[in-house]
């Protein structure tokens, strides 16, 4: 192993000291438990059914989870979904996906439930060190919204992203103009959304709220700070009161804030 590798190792183990892997072949996951052992020394458990699975991200809270893709009644990306949108302190921790029958839909379907990258077996230890590294050390923005709960998927917000830019507005924006418009789209969509999935978009919008209060700060925007703040308020009252949210209420305090929407945004909304 060369220098550079030992010194990534060294940077990255603090990170990998847990370690699931949710595989229903014993062979496969004692392999990467025993790879593990070797890059990170890391403590390491084995659950061969999703069910099983989400019960030990509850019980252990572990630091990294590998999935395999095919089981013989679900899949990993659905595994994926239900990590993301639980209540456990381990539904961010970064997810890798590994199979031996990758496909274009596949890796697809994985991205958006959620995982942070995709393991193509038979893999190299310089395939897991790359897939480990880019998990550890160039973390993505999180999303909390209402149809897609992972991090970030464009990956111009990767150190890994050297393609074309996706939207129109990306070559005029700075990181942190894209940033409040994006959690302004997504508050528009928890919103519109609160009536069907209430849980997922309050969360949502808390996220989303706390975005825009940083946005704005690092604007030095007293409006959009006053805006935020009221909508902050307002739900934290309702949830000491023990009351329950009300869309038209939520949808009150959060008009302010939508209309910073980019003008771009508000025509194709319209």
């Amino acid at each position: 192993m060369f220098d550079d590798d030992k010194r990534t190792i060294r940077r990255m183990a603090p990170h990998l000291q847990r370690v699931l892997i949710v595989d229903p072949q014993a062979t496969s996951a004692a392999m990467i438990g025993e790879a593990m052992r070797n890059i990170a020394r890391s403590q390491t458990w084995i659950a061969t059914t999703p069910e099983r699975g989400l019960k030990l991200c509850e019980q252990v809270d572990p630091q990294i989870v590998f999935v395999e893709l095919t089981f013989a009644k679900t899949t990993g990306v659905e595994f994926t979904k239900k990590l993301r949108r639980s209540q456990f302190g381990a539904r961010k921790v970064p997810v890798i996906m590994v199979t031996g029958t990758a496909t274009a839909a596949s890796i697809l379907a994985a991205r958006d439930a959620g995982v942070h990258e995709f393991l193509r077996r038979p893999f190299t230890m310089k395939d897991l060190l790359r897939r480990l590294e880019a998990v550890t050390l160039r973390q993505r923005d999180w999303i909390e919204a209402v149809g897609y709960v992972g991090p970030d998927r464009r990956r111009f917000n990767s150190g890994d992203y050297t393609g074309p830019l996706k939207r129109r507005t990306d070559s005029r924006q700075t990181p942190d103009a894209a940033r409040l418009a994006q959690a302004l789209k997504i508050l528009r969509s928890a919103v519109a959304s609160f009536d069907t999935d209430p849980a997922q978009a309050t969360r949502a919008i808390e996220t989303q709220v706390q975005a825009i209060q940083k946005a704005a700060t690092a604007a030095a925007d007293l409006k959009l700070t006053t805006a935020a703040a009221e909508l902050a308020r307002y739900m934290v009252t309702c949830k000491k009161a023990g009351v329950p949210l009300k869309g038209p209420e939520v949808a009150k305090h959060a008009a302010s804030l939508l209309a910073y929407m980019p003008r771009e945004e508000v025509i194709i909304a319209a």
